[in-house]
């Protein structure tokens, strides 16, 4: 059993400081049994980062609205995220806002957070005007809890700077429940026809390890990672420029996106 002064003695063992500004991924259960559950978790982070800090999360539904056995409307006081039991709690908490993109809404709380996700709807999903996009560009870090790199979405807004033919930037859309109260169709990305054998697959994460840009810890039984989302810039587009042998560069890639009754451009 951990409690919450493990949960935050080993985050800032791990690096971080007050004042971060941090997409967070996690496992609860990586952790082992944790006193308090998901709640525990969160409130560590708040603790460590303090007001000044922001920290983002996942609350995606990856279209699960949309199937046939679903609501038809992605409802973001309502719907549940996918992402697991922590960003399920997270995005519920007071003080926490949601984006309002109707597949890969955003979660924020703290100095920065509203600013972060109020116009994700109106821009694009990962690429420029969404939270992950902003975060960068505030000098942002990834911190990955009990979970690997194919958790890591920020590789997604490196995929659309360097142009990746194989996302729709705003290609299908969706009925989402405004804050009033209407329902409105709003773009999302469109996902392509199958994974990409760079980002994906996780053939990034050991040349980022081997950089020396990863902080790593165990907090519990949970292996967790730290690193800033310029280094993490710098991996990933070098080889989606060149190409990871035999994996060929963006530019030779034939993967294109995906075409669902979602579609419309």
């Amino acid at each position: 059993m951990i409690v919450q002064a493990d949960l935050e003695k080993g985050l800032v063992d791990l690096g971080v400081r007050p004042g971060a500004r941090m997409m967070v991924h996690s496992s609860l259960s990586s952790f082992g049994r944790v006193e308090g559950g998901p709640d525990a978790v969160i409130q560590a982070l708040k603790a460590v980062v303090g007001p000044a800090g922001t920290i983002l999360m996942p609350s995606f539904n990856h279209g699960a609205p949309f199937t046939a056995d679903g609501p038809g409307v992605f409802d973001p006081t309502e719907t549940p995220t996918t992402n697991g039991a922590i960003p399920d709690r997270f995005w519920r908490l007071p003080e926490t806002y949601r984006s309002l993109n109707p597949t890969h809404a955003f979660a924020a709380w703290g100095a920065d957070a509203e600013e972060l996700v109020s116009r994700h709807h109106l821009g694009t999903t990962m690429g420029p005007g969404s939270p992950l996009h902003g975060l960068r560009q505030a000098g942002g870090a990834i911190l990955l809890l009990g979970v690997g790199f194919r958790a890591n979405t920020f590789h997604h807004v490196v995929e659309c700077s360097v142009g990746a033919p194989c996302l729709g930037l705003r290609t299908e859309e969706y009925p989402v429940r405004m804050p009033g109260g209407t329902v409105e169709m709003i773009p999302t990305w469109g996902w392509r026809e199958r994974s990409c054998p760079i980002t994906d697959q996780d053939r990034y994460g050991a040349i980022l390890m081997d950089s020396r840009a990863v902080r790593a810890r165990t907090i519990g039984s949970a292996h967790c990672r730290l690193f800033t989302m310029r280094d993490c810039h710098a991996v990933v587009s070098q080889l989606l420029h060149y190409g990871l042998p035999p994996y060929p560069p963006c530019s030779a890639c034939p993967i294109r996106p995906r075409r669902v009754k979602w579609t419309v451009r």
